[in-house]
């Protein structure tokens, strides 16, 4: 098949990249070109900013594409744009969105399931913090998805929206979990603010490949939203203890008002999993449409723990705040 990947060439993108390409796919990658890229040299690239609509269509100008995974769409213009670019011209438009169009709605149940988005949006936090550009994110995706539906409905626009939680993968340039296992191993305490956490409940890399390879197999899921989920619900707590466990380092846990946190900026690099905007989704849809099965939380989390062991990183931008946390702990 000829596949168009658009954006995304640092983590899923690049992983999903790879995979196609062992299928024996024709892929080709679609970004700005200013973040240099590890994939093998046979692999086209197309260079061009997405939201300049001319440009995209003189750049994809004379083409047409089995499959486009669009990894880099965030706002109604752009989807807008796309859709009126790839109409008649794609056979499967993949989407990835993300569980924060949840977050931006009146209260709903958790975990979400993908009918929670029919409520009314929330009111807009102040602007100029980071709750507003948070909330803005998950507005902008909210509209974006509706944009697909209303083509879909109109013209028959073929796509597929896979909503995502956090993605936990060997790629992740944030380095969430190495953030914690470097924790782990210097011995000192694990700092977390106080009070109610969210539940944890993630997605493997691997298994956004899954769902998106399954699609792209099978033609399924056209006019259709899934959530895209692991099947474990845990702590943050539980989350810390089953890290300990897998690397036997001692778990240490120092609770600090979040007020305290935010003031000396070490949220949330301290414990990124404490974040208030992190969603929970029901999976129940994509395991009986698109026959997923999750990667275990257990074994994915060893298959992390041994990459980071055995990889000769940089140490993150947010370790390096380690001592100021140090400190705060050693005070409270």
């Amino acid at each position: 098949m000829e596949i168009l990947i658009i954006g995304g060439t640092r983590n899923v993108g690049h992983l999903l990249t790879l995979e196609l390409r062992r299928q024996g796919h024709s892929v080709t990658v679609l970004n700005r070109g200013k973040t240099p890229d590890e994939l093998p040299e046979d692999i086209q690239r197309l260079h061009c900013d997405r939201s300049d609509a001319a440009g995209l269509a003189q750049t994809l100008a004379g083409r047409s594409f089995d499959v486009v995974v669009d990894m880099a769409l965030y706002n109604e213009a752009d989807a807008k744009a796309i859709t009126q670019l790839l109409d008649g011209r794609v056979a499967h438009y993949i989407f990835l969105s993300t569980g924060q169009v949840y977050l931006v709605r009146d209260e709903a149940p958790r975990p979400f399931s993908e009918k929670a988005t029919e409520s009314p949006i929330t009111q807009a936090p102040p602007a100029g913090t980071r709750d507003y550009d948070e909330w803005l994110y998950g507005v902008e995706k909210s509209k974006a998805e509706d944009v697909l539906l209303n083509a879909w409905h109109r013209q028959g626009f073929p796509f597929t929206t896979l909503r995502l939680p956090m993605v936990n993968s060997e790629r992740d340039h944030f380095q969430r979990i190495r953030g914690y296992l470097l924790r782990l191993q210097d011995g000192g305490p694990i700092v977390l603010p106080q009070g109610k956490h969210l539940l944890l409940r993630h997605v493997y890399a691997e298994d956004v490949i899954q769902a998106i390879t399954r699609i792209i197999q099978t033609g399924a899921g056209k006019g259709r939203v899934y959530n895209i989920s692991q099947d474990e619900t845990l702590s943050i707590e539980s989350f810390l203890e089953l890290l300990a466990r897998i690397t036997g380092h001692p778990l240490q846990l120092k609770w600090i008002e979040r007020a305290v946190l935010d003031h000396h900026q070490l949220l949330p690099e301290c414990s990124p999993f404490s974040d208030s905007w992190m969603s929970e989704l029901d999976n129940q849809r994509s395991k009986l449409e698109l026959g997923m099965q999750y990667t275990p939380l257990t074994l994915y989390i060893k298959k992390l723990v041994a990459h980071y062991e055995n990889s000769n990183l940089p140490l993150p931008d947010g370790y390096k705040q380690r001592p100021e946390e140090l400190r705060l702990a050693s005070e409270s």
